[in-house]
């Protein structure tokens, strides 16, 4: 996310162009995710860079909130995740890694949530800071049910 959330509509006086107020702050953070297709639960975690070091982290996480189970994680191919570091963190913790096709973005439902968070979540609200938005979207995605969030994800559709 960055520092200007996406603009979908406005109000404005008839007649008059509606004003848009800009920073020109370049700002940015990274929310990384994960969600649970059984129980619907998810994992976040918000970063201001987007590197090897915070995906790696990212799958310790994972790891200490599902000890015991079989964890198969869907990535895009974000330059951090296909990664060699990465695919050995990923090892050494025992959790699969299942890179995506470059193509088809409508297999990878954290997309379609983030999709609905910046759409819904963020679209025409004022950015007060980047550190603001990013935790509206944390606590969005938060209110949202465990099945809410699946819906959102398009993990209930028959085409999953």
């Amino acid at each position: 996310m960055t520092a200007t959330p996406p603009l979908s509509r406005c109000y404005g006086r008839r007649g008059q162009q509606g004003r848009i107020p800009m920073t020109g702050h370049r700002a940015r953070r990274v929310l990384h995710g994960a969600l649970n297709r059984r129980p619907g639960a998810s994992a976040l975690l918000l970063t201001d860079h987007w590197d090897q070091d915070p995906p790696q982290y990212f799958l310790t996480m994972i790891r200490s909130q599902g000890r015991g189970w079989h964890i198969v994680l869907c990535e895009d191919r974000g330059a951090p995740h296909p990664a060699e570091e990465s695919r050995e963190v990923a090892a050494a913790l025992h959790i699969a890694l299942w890179l995506l096709p470059v193509a088809p973005p409508a297999w990878n439902a954290m997309d379609h949530l983030w999709r609905h968070v910046t759409g819904c979540g963020l679209a025409n609200r004022t950015t007060v800071s980047i550190d603001t938005s990013a935790d509206m979207a944390c606590q969005y995605l938060l209110a949202l049910s465990p099945r809410e969030r699946l819906r959102k994800a398009g993990v209930l559709s028959g085409h999953f």
